[in-house]
Parts: structure tokens; C-alpha cells; sequence
């Protein structure tokens, strides 16, 4: 079995954010055992700003037994085609008092990539952005 791993599944362990730290770390060491663990380049750059430099970055992966899967031209364009989908679903929301635009978090493409990476190259993602995986990818196994 090949397991995805989102960028905030690692974080909570390296930070360590302390709600989700026990259960992070517990669920990347399940899917460990399950088979192999891997990440996108785009999981790989975000790691990167947490790392004083690649020798020590290179060394928490290893520890850990995840590696660097790259995306191939068919992960990429599905993440272009649902990005796409979002940003045109996605209606600004306005306020019923005053009108005005309401700010909400705008997904960006990497999180696209992230998931059509995951779909491609893996038989389960884990993650703690289920909802926004489980819309934007049904076809796609997401644990967190």
C-alpha cells in the first residue's frame, strides 16, 4: 500500500501543534507499517521552510521512511482541471447587513496538486482537509 501524506500531517509533528500532535503522529506510524509513505514536491517545498537545511530535512525523511514521489503530466493537468472547477463553483459570499465581501480561505493550486498527486501515485491520503479532498476528489481514499 502507498500512503500520501498532506504537509499538515508533518507539521503537527515537527512543530508540534499540540491538538493534533497524538493522533498525527499515531496515524502516520499506522500507514507506516501498512506499506510505503510518500509526498509531492509540493508537500516537500512547504517541509523545506521548516528545515535550517536540506541535510536535515533529508534526515527527518529517512527517520521517517517517506519519500519524494514527483508528479507526472497526468496528476498535473487533473489538478488544473479541478482547480479550475473550484474557482469557478467558488461565489464570493456577501454580508446581509452591510454588503460587503466576506473573506473566507481561498484554496490555492498546490492543495490541487497535493490531491490529484495523492489520487495518481497513491491509495490513500492523509490528511487533516478531508472535506475539501472528499469534494474536490471523491475518487480519492482520505484518512486524518
Amino acid at each position: 500500500m502507498r500512503t500520501a501524506v498532506d504537509t499538515n500531517i508533518l507539521l503537527d509533528i515537527l512543530i508540534p501543534d499540540e491538538g493534533h500532535l497524538l493522533h498525527s503522529k499515531k496515524i502516520l506510524e499506522e500507514y507506516s507499517g501498512k506499506g510505503q509513505l510518500i509526498i509531492s514536491e509540493v508537500v516537500y517545498a512547504e517541509l523545506a521552510a521548516q528545515f535550517p537545511n536540506e541535510k536535515d530535512m533529508e534526515a527527518f525523511l529517512s527517520d521517517t521512511g517517506i519519500r519524494l514521489i514527483h508528479s507526472d503530466e497526468k496528476s498535473l493537468y487533473m489538478a488544473g482541471e479541478r482547480w479550475r472547477e473550484y474557482t469557478k463553483r467558488r461565489k464570493p459570499l456577501l454580508c446581509p447587513k452591510c454588503n460587503h465581501q466576506i473573506k473566507l480561505r481561498q484554496r490555492v493550486l498546490s492543495d490541487f496538486i497535493i490531491g490529484a498527486h495523492a489520487l495518481t501515485n497513491a491509495d490513500i491520503l492523509l490528511s487533516r482537509d478531508r472535506g475539501f479532498y472528499r469534494e474536490y476528489f471523491k475518487d480519492l481514499k482520505v484518512e486524518g
